[in-house]
């Protein structure tokens, strides 16, 4: 609206105008008993609400989804570890009349629209479903899931049937953890190595559902969801932690952790909505209950201002959207926005996730935990259609790590905007690989590496004859992972060992991967460590361990890094190396991971190599050669074998234990030794972690 002199002006009592949160009794439930269905005239205590409507014949009420059992059937035992614990949200509540709730998740308000959203997780994440049809069905009956949702734009949602047990798949997965001592108490109040194990069974189960559709043909019309199919039967099985909704900060998730699925967010208890932005808990205030927001998620394709690192001006939720994704009503002062409202007069801490764009998958969101803020204050502003929209502005609070901050300053390096400190070179490659990678040194006035130059590959100083024939795939187009003739997936077990974006699957004793005896081409699916590096790393000074690797861009969990280049030298040699202490940069591939290591090893197989690989690295290799031990790694190393009919082309390979944000050192387990070389002389180790063993071989 305007004044008398044609100024924008803005009422701010609008905000404040805040009604009793029994007025809002339509979206709650009736009586404490948890009933399914919304009683319009009774006032009831503030909680996330299950879905709408009547589930159709044949279905239970989706449970955990659903927030709690349905009152009809309250005699069902209820899941180990679900007790007044964070419902996760059905699609169904993503619904153009539904906007905003935490219970119902439904923030599609801030839906651009169908010609203008921007797809998160690397599918769409603002599907409308229609009215009365649930997502939620997808509770495991007779190891079954129903195969489709209706969503409202006429696209199905395959939550995906298939011919795999998947009951025995997950408990295969979930025996290769050790989760013996993963007790209640971890489930409701988890820490650091439960939130870890969780993300590892959720991301390794994920990329196995991945497999099994990429190995289908394509349904035109049907976009596959394995992010979504994994969180639903991981919740089913009661297979998360952190359970209790909580203000502040979550036990075991660090600032600075990032998550490529929201559903990952969700099963730690970081932010229970699947799509909504805004999660928000009741307090107890006399003889009421009040909301407070208790996270949020700014993805970044709205009118969110995140320019500044430490502040937040986050956009409330709420108000219709026109077919072309512009609000036509003006937001309301209910659910979320009420929450945000609360928690301003409050001063209670909310989590930030800040979306931002994921550089290896343009449709794709990566969500970054940036800590804990504080609302500042709140306004009414206009938004882009005209309406109004509620603006709430967050400052975050001093002394946490930097999170976002370190996102935006690797932009600006990228963009020359901002120049690296301590840079030695620009490119220590020399343009031997596709992407630069920098040499930087802010400790000490070291130049760099000494008698080193780099090298991408292996040189092998004579033929290595292969034990078994080669023949090779005659794939002209590209290994398909549907094709059960291809000699290169039979050598793999009858599967690609990569999902479609080139993520390794699980690990495994040996992977075949094509080779100079393929007719395929250099893209083929099974090239994924061919084509050199993919992600933009440097080399850096450390404090105490010399030089170390890190990579200005986040890697995705079972994504490959490097391979470990060198020069390929017999076991004489280096027993000569090692008796005159010249041993620091050679790869034995004879060694063994440490015990407890195997976490993406769902078959519990130990690795395999044709013969004994050795690589020395100190006078030429590659970044490989940088990267220190770890007892707590974030990198492993694969055997990979490229199919070759003249010799054994044996490779060692590197790949993302976990998800690893931008600028965090790579670092892998150097092993042990075997039992016979036990009395090798130990080394001791710095890498600092809580399960440092002291030395490392």
């Amino acid at each position: 609206m305007e004044d008398d002199d044609g100024q924008d002006y803005v009422d701010k009592s609008r905000v404040l105008n805040v009604q009793p949160l029994r007025c809002l009794a339509p979206i709650f439930p009736s009586t404490p008993s948890f009933p399914s269905f919304p009683h319009p005239q009774a006032a009831s205590p503030f909680m996330c609400p299950p879905p709408a409507g009547h589930f159709p014949p044949g279905f239970a009420s989706f449970y955990p989804f659903s927030g709690y059992p349905d009152s009809h059937n309250m005699q069902t035992p209820m899941p180990f570890g679900f007790n007044g614990s964070i419902p996760a949200v059905p699609i169904n509540s993503f619904r153009s009349g539904a906007n905003g709730d935490a219970g119902s998740s439904g923030r599609s308000s801030r839906n651009p629209g169908p010609s203008q959203y921007e797809e998160e997780d690397g599918y769409s994440d603002w599907v409308h479903v229609n009215e009365g049809e649930d997502s939620s069905k997808a509770a495991t009956k007779k190891k079954r899931i129903p195969k489709r949702v209706r969503a409202g734009s006429g696209q199905d949602i395959n939550v995906a049937s298939s011919d795999v047990d998947l009951d025995a798949m997950v408990d295969k997965i979930v025996e290769s953890f050790n989760l013996m001592d993963f007790d209640a108490f971890k489930r409701a109040d988890g820490d650091k190595d439960s939130v870890g194990y969780i993300r590892m069974i959720y991301d390794l189960l994920r990329r196995k559902l991945s497999q099994i559709e990429d190995s289908k043909e394509s349904t035109p019309g049907v976009t596959r969801r394995p992010d979504l199919r994994a969180g639903t039967i991981l919740m089913n099985k009661g297979i998360r932690t952190n359970v209790k909704k909580r203000i502040g900060v979550v036990p075991g998730v660090e600032v600075g952790d990032i998550f490529f699925f929201r559903m990952e967010m969700c099963l730690v208890g970081l932010h229970a909505p699947i799509m909504a932005g805004i999660d928000y808990m009741g307090l107890k205030v006399s003889q009421d209950e009040e909301p407070v927001a208790v996270s949020i998620v700014s993805s970044g394709g709205y009118e969110d201002n995140s320019e500044d690192a430490d502040v937040l001006v986050y956009s409330g939720q709420g108000g219709n959207i026109n077919n072309k994704g512009m609000e036509i009503t003006d937001q309301k002062l209910e659910r979320g926005n009420l929450a945000l409202e609360k928690s301003l007069h409050r001063g209670n801490e909310v989590r930030v996730i800040r979306g931002v764009k994921d550089i290896a998958n343009p449709t794709g969101k990566i969500y970054v935990y940036d800590g804990l803020y504080k609302i500042q204050e709140s306004w009414v502003d206009k938004g882009k259609s005209g309406c109004n929209v509620f603006k709430y502005k967050l400052v975050r609070l001093s002394g946490q790590p930097e999170a976002y901050t370190v996102w935006k300053s690797v932009q600006q390096w990228k963009d020359g905007s901002t120049g690296r400190v301590g840079v030695k070179s620009h490119d220590l490659t020399s343009g031997a690989e596709s992407i630069p990678v920098s040499l930087v040194n802010d400790v000490d006035d070291e130049k760099g590496p000494s008698n080193f130059t780099y090298y991408p590959g292996l040189k092998y100083l004579k033929p290595v004859n292969s034990n078994e024939s080669s023949t090779g795939c005659g794939c002209h187009g590209g290994c398909l992972a549907g094709n059960s003739s291809c000699p290169c997936i039979q050598r793999n077990g009858g599967n690609l060992p990569y999902t479609t974006n080139g993520v390794l699957v699980s690990q495994k004793p040996l992977i075949h991967e094509c080779g100079s005896s393929c007719l395929c081409p250099p893209s083929c699916k099974n090239r994924v460590c061919q084509s050199g590096l993919k992600i933009r790393l440097e080399v850096f000074k450390t404090k105490d361990k010399g030089w170390g690797l890190r990579s200005w861009d986040p890697i995705r969990s079972g994504a490959f890094i490097c391979e470990y280049a060198g020069e390929v030298i017999d076991i004489t040699s280096a027993e000569e190396l090692r008796c005159v202490n010249d041993d620091d940069y050679i790869f034995d591939a004879t060694r063994t991971n440490q015990p407890g290591e195997g976490f993406l090893n769902a078959s519990n197989e130990t690795l395999k190599i044709p013969f004994p690989l050795i690589i020395n690295a100190k006078h030429a290799g590659n970044v490989a050669r940088f990267m220190n031990h770890s007892c707590s790694p974030n990198v492993f190393w694969q055997p990979v074998l490229r199919e070759n009919s003249k010799e054994c082309d044996l490779h060692i390979v590197f790949y993302a234990y976990r998800h690893i944000p931008p600028m965090t050192e790579l670092t892998y387990s150097y092993g042990i030794v075997p039992p016979d070389r036990a009395d090798q002389r130990r080394k001791k180790c710095l890498c600092g972690s809580a399960k440092c063993l002291g030395y490392f071989y």
